[in-house]
């Protein structure tokens, strides 16, 4: 987080929550801080409910995902099946899309902040890669260079376009195709119609819809006030002629984190106003730091994270230090009581990593019962992570220059079939 991050407008002032004798302060969940509340003291888990009442999205119900099943032959996937994915706006209208055989695309992003992602940015790119193969469309993904120059102070504009360009490399090893995957950097592709909606976008929103949505405050740059709009850009699809000619009526759905929904919440306000259909969102919990459920990893707290460039060592290492364990203070406790897999971030991370339901059930079980210790949890989980990191680690050294420079070619061909229906 910069020195320049907006002050979110629902956290309590700091001097109300030093006067108080026992502190309460309410969670923090915005793009550029996520911190569960303080009761009594001590700073909880992220409350996903209250989440879903205070942004007005709703729940992912079984009744939807039986309905994905019938229309698309497959299963949910873990993410969906475990709530993982929990929220969502609109994504019936997906599904109707899919039904009556009309176009749809995928839309996510990144923000590069460092030279490697650790595993929790891997989650909507694994998940948009299924849904991309479920449904046969389109994948554009964004990488705001930008966004991390204007917001972290300490690195520079050389920096962050270095590591967008080294994070193609990290997302096209996820296994996708650059013949349906197009993914740009903001500082290249910026630009012919891309600054178009831009500046559209741009001409709707005003400062005080900025400054409600994201907390915005004097000392904020005018960069960050402005980049809402670009965000919001690629949710139309004529910021995209190479893949959708001169359309404007492709709908797209975006997988992101629950905290990325204010910049999502003013691009539905203005897409019907600019004559595209407003975007549908899948929403996904945050996978936890190794401290615990009260925060998310961070690529700027190193002990907090598992990056996608660490050793067998090394992850070991972070998990047997630094993994919170719902375990008791003693074996003999732990036996005689059982411990909590629900706050133990071990038993967490498996249930991202493990395709096995009855496993992940079993585990939670023998966890409960004391059948499971602390250390056989963690053990466990460090297997799955490092054979995780290793296979991505092995296709990545195989993704090559060229590779790199099809994905991010607008005009590298990517045709569709089903775009030439109406």
């Amino acid at each position: 987080m910069s020195n320049a991050t907006p002050a979110s407008k629902d956290a309590a002032p700091v001097e109300e929550v030093a006067n108080l004798s026992v502190s309460q302060v309410e969670q923090n969940i915005t793009p550029w801080t996520v911190e569960g509340a303080v009761v009594d003291g001590e700073q909880v888990a992220i409350d996903y409910d209250k989440l879903i009442a205070q942004f007005g999205t709703r729940k992912i119900t079984p009744e939807l995902l039986e309905r994905f099943t019938k229309l698309t032959g497959h299963e949910p996937h873990l993410y969906l099946r475990r709530n993982i994915f929990f929220s969502h706006r609109d994504f019936e209208k997906i599904l109707d899309k899919y039904e009556q055989g009309k176009p749809f695309y995928l839309y996510t992003g990144r923000g590069p902040s460092r030279g490697h992602m650790h595993v929790g940015h891997m989650m909507p790119f694994i998940f948009c890669k299924w849904l991309q193969d479920v449904f046969d469309v389109p994948l554009v993904i964004q990488l705001t260079d930008d966004e991390k120059f204007l917001f972290k102070k300490e690195l520079t504009i050389d920096q962050v376009h270095d590591y967008a360009i080294n994070t193609v490399r990290e997302i096209a090893a996820v296994g996708f195709q650059p013949e349906k995957t197009f993914i740009f950097s903001n500082m290249d592709y910026m630009g012919g119609a891309f600054y178009r909606n831009v500046l559209q976008i741009a001409n709707l929103i005003t400062f005080s819809q900025a400054k409600s949505a994201f907390g915005f405050v004097g000392e904020s740059n005018i960069g960050q006030v402005h980049f809402p709009s670009i965000q919001a850009a690629p949710a139309l699809c004529s910021t995209f002629p190479g893949i959708f000619g001169a359309r404007r009526d492709v709908p797209c759905l975006i997988p992101c984190g629950i905290d990325q929904d204010p910049y999502f919440r003013i691009t539905r306000d203005v897409t019907q106003r600019l004559k595209h259909p407003k975007p549908s969102l899948l929403h996904t919990r945050f996978l936890p730091a190794l401290q615990g459920s009260t925060s998310k990893m961070s690529s700027s707290i190193d002990s907090s994270a598992i990056f996608m460039s660490d050793t067998p060592a090394q992850i070991k290492n972070k998990i047997n230090r630094y993994a919170f364990s719902g375990g008791r203070t003693s074996l003999e406790e732990h036996r005689q009581f059982g411990g909590n897999p629900d706050v133990d971030v071990a038993y967490q991370y498996l249930t991202y990593f493990v395709e096995d339901d009855k496993e992940i059930e079993d585990l939670a079980a023998g966890y409960r019962k004391g059948e499971i210790t602390s250390g056989e949890m963690k053990a466990r989980c460090i297997k799955v992570i490092q054979e995780f990191v290793a296979g991505f680690q092995a296709r990545e050294k195989e993704i090559t220059k060229e590779q790199v420079a099809q994905f991010t070619d607008p005009n590298f061909p990517r045709v569709f079939a089903s775009l030439s229906k109406k």
